[in-house]
């Protein structure tokens, strides 16, 4: 009852922000048009549709998934993007008044031309915004082969003198990636022929039944590699329910780890943790890591599976020599790289941190809206070096 209860006052508080934040974005857009015909009346009801369209779709989704639900949960993606750059234009543009308010700086032929003025920046922000929307899309349909090179030369992993291996992050499965666009990614992974694969969490995109509806199950079988497919779950898993992603996971051929290790043929290991928010919904925290690497021989290479990449220093002191994670997305939309970077140690890419190596990957998917403006989607192909045999 007390998670319930939460969840509802966090749901109430995102929507009401959501409500505000497209208020805001309304009222400057009715003051930009002018007040005779019919244009006022048009965007009032267009405006207020799409903002609609995803909490309705949502919604829908969770009662009768069909056609109309996924046109819904398109649209309304599509429109948070959207949301997004609409309302950094209209802060600009107020910022600017505002300086000018005290500052008088504005030529004549803007103060004088006042009403035409808002409707061309009316204009150009839509035109402005529905190019980022197109160009963001392409972005996401096109994944890059990002090469890292990881020297864990201080430790012997026998029989192996490195490794090829393949890490995905984010991919969110669901209604807006779908099995199309895995299959593409899925062909991408295996022209790199690696020895192992690991996924670093979101592979879902909370509910299940958009995966069973497109039997995306049966791609994620093709997802394989001679030492195995290795996954952990990460907090959209959580948000669907775990247990459910975690069985269809599992039973479609990924090896899921959950606060756990496992030694991989006698030569390396590959630790996972359940993500950090298995508590706020289950109410169950997961195993500290010095419990999980109790077991684990630290004279083999050790490397670790973690969705959201926090706490990488206390990862560096217990011994991991390569920490793997996702969750940050880079921000997904630029500027809000700027809040993840400030967020975590490191936001996107390679870091080393106290003599651990890290990679955190942006994702090859997207969360919400099917746009990426300011980063590329990645497939990551990791080239490990252990000690000479």
């Amino acid at each position: 009852m007390q998670r319930r209860m939460a969840f509802i006052i966090f749901f109430s508080i995102v929507l009401t922000i959501y409500a505000l934040v497209n208020y805001y974005i309304f009222t400057r857009g009715m003051q930009s048009l002018p007040q005779e015909g019919a244009g006022r009346s048009v965007f009032m009801w267009l405006f207020w549709l799409l903002a609609a369209t995803y909490v309705v779709g949502r919604i829908l989704e969770n009662i009768y998934l069909s056609t109309v639900s996924d046109v819904l949960v398109w649209t309304g993606s599509f429109w948070l993007a959207a949301m997004l750059y609409f309302f950094l234009l209209v802060v600009f543009f107020d910022l600017l008044r505002l300086i000018h308010h005290v500052f008088p700086f504005f030529p004549a032929f803007i103060t004088d031309n006042l009403p035409r003025v808002r409707q061309y920046l009316f204009a150009g922000s839509v035109v402005l915004v529905s190019l980022l929307l197109l160009f963001g899309h392409l972005n996401t349909r096109h994944p890059v082969i990002r090469e890292v090179h990881i020297d864990i030369g201080h430790k012997q992993a026998p029989g192996y003198e490195g490794l090829n291996a393949v890490l995905l992050s984010d991919i969110h499965l669901g209604t807006i990636i779908g099995n199309g666009q895995f299959r593409r990614i899925v062909d991408r992974v295996a022209a790199l022929e690696p020895d192992i694969i690991f996924l670093a969490g979101d592979m879902l995109d909370e509910d299940l039944e958009p995966v069973l509806r497109q039997n995306i199950g049966q791609t994620l079988r093709d997802l394989h590699a001679p030492l195995g497919v290795y996954g952990v779950m990460g907090n959209h898993e959580h948000i669907g329910g775990a247990k459910d992603a975690y069985a269809y996971l599992s039973d479609h051929g990924i090896r899921m780890i959950r606060d756990d290790a496992v030694r991989v043929e006698d030569a390396f290991y590959v630790v996972g943790r359940e993500d950090r928010d298995k508590r706020r919904f289950s109410g169950v925290a997961r195993k500290p890591l010095r419990d999980i690497l109790e077991g684990v021989d630290r004279r083999l290479p050790v490397i670790l599976l973690d969705h959201q990449p926090f706490y990488l220093e206390k990862a560096a002191e217990l011994g991991v020599d390569l920490q793997l994670s996702g969750h940050t997305h880079h921000g997904q939309l630029w500027p809000l790289n700027f809040i993840t970077q400030a967020m975590y140690t490191i936001s996107h890419g390679y870091g080393n941190v106290n003599g651990m190596h890290a990679y955190v990957s942006n994702g090859v998917g997207t969360w919400g809206p099917p746009v990426r403006v300011g980063n590329r989607p990645e497939i990551v192909q990791l080239h490990i070096r252990f000690a000479a045999q």
